[in-house]
């Protein structure tokens, strides 16, 4: 039907999700408890060639125990994205630390450029630690989100906290699959080039266990903490034992279940998704008031989300554009608001932030579901053109 409604991100679940959760319930193993639990993390751990993985409820509580297992606290200052969901940046509040907010560059994902000014600039290097000129206090990790399964340059981002004895977090939610294929990280996945990465499983992401989420890091005694404090930190199960203050954060056999018939289809979801993205791309070139943005050279992406730039002489303006799309029932979004602009971050310091306001303003994300056919892509083109 050429009036069907055409969703901007929704799952594809036709492989052997019903097979495997019929037979988590059937053995009734549904909860915390359970081989796909175990066998999840350890083929995703495979997949992005880590140690092992930690699975967790979700994104944010992935990154909320990344935090704490490189021992953020309230004495310290987290650097992080404005261009971001807010999951990203939330937990840092959950542990106390404080938050300073950085700029995109054109990938929009965090510019190094002004990183490095900031580190240079607006800290001193004593003792080994990156201190805060304002208010002395340690900048101690940068969160860095790979934003639409775009890579953040890890290169330089990677070099600059080594310099600075800073710990990375990668917020590689929107990214599983995304991967180098040239320079220093050939064939590193996102997720794997920081000190901790975290996955997300969300309903619209690229594989989805409904809510769910996965630590990954080389580091095998970061990842026997990240799940000691998913599970509670009992040091003594059968006599209900605990040594620290723990979470209750792991992720259900039913989850995993689903999540793991979801990993055996990833690579063709990844195929599906660079086809239409092409597609799109292909319509636009050659305007100059509408592109679809670039993904950074040297990477292999997962094409989560497509971004389309609407430029100033464009015939609609990005909300005007969502709103004719709706009317003919393609869903679509623009970026999120940015997170310094917020309620909750107001009275937190923001450092040059000037890309990530220009590209909020003119930045629209159109249909990408795995569901997605090229008769999909070319009819939102025939709304654009």
């Amino acid at each position: 039907m050429i009036d069907k409604f055409i969703p901007l991100s929704v799952p594809n679940l036709k492989g052997n999700e019903l097979k495997y959760v019929t037979q988590a319930i059937e053995t009734e193993w549904v909860s915390t408890a359970g081989p796909y639990v175990n066998e999840f993390e350890k083929k995703l751990a495979e997949y992005v060639h880590a140690p092992a993985a930690v699975s967790c409820q979700n994104g944010t509580s992935g990154l909320h125990i990344a935090l704490i297992t490189l021992g953020v606290t309230n004495e310290d200052i987290v650097l992080v994205p404005t261009l971001t969901f807010i999951a990203a940046v939330n937990p840092v509040k959950y542990v106390g630390a404080t938050p300073i907010f950085m700029d995109c560059d054109d990938s929009l994902c965090m510019d190094p450029l002004k990183l490095e000014k900031f580190c240079k600039e607006e800290c001193d290097f004593i003792g080994g630690k990156l201190l805060d000129k304002q208010t002395g206090k340690h900048v101690k990790a940068i969160v860095v989100v790979h934003v639409f399964g775009n890579m953040a340059d890890m290169e330089s981002i990677m070099n600059i906290a080594e310099k600075y004895h800073v710990k990375v977090i990668e917020d590689a939610t929107e990214a599983l699959g995304t991967h180098y294929t040239a320079g220093k990280y050939k064939g590193r996945y996102a997720g794997m080039l920081g000190d901790v990465g975290v996955y997300s499983f969300n309903g619209n992401k690229i594989i989805t266990t409904g809510g769910g989420g996965m630590l990954v890091s080389n580091d095998l005694r970061l990842l026997e903490h990240a799940k000691h404090l998913t599970t509670q930190a009992k040091s003594d199960e059968a006599n209900f034992i605990h040594d620290e203050i723990g979470f209750n954060y792991r992720m259900t056999n039913m989850q995993a279940a689903l999540g793991l018939a979801q990993l055996e289809q990833l690579e063709k979801f990844i195929r599906i998704k660079t086809e239409n993205y092409f597609a799109y791309k292909k319509a636009m070139d050659g305007r100059n008031d509408l592109k679809i943005l670039a993904v950074r050279d040297g990477i292999r992406s997962n094409y989560w989300f497509y971004s389309l730039f609407c430029a100033s002489d464009y015939r609609y303006t990005r909300d005007e554009l969502i709103r004719t799309l709706k009317e003919n029932k393609i869903q679509t979004r623009p970026i999120w608001g940015l997170i310094h602009e917020q309620l909750p971050y107001l009275a937190d310091r923001s450092y040059e932030i000037e890309q990530a306001k220009y590209y909020h303003a003119h930045v629209v994300n159109l249909p990408c579901s795995t569901n997605l056919t090229l008769s999909d892509v070319s009819r939102v083109c025939q709304h654009l053109l």
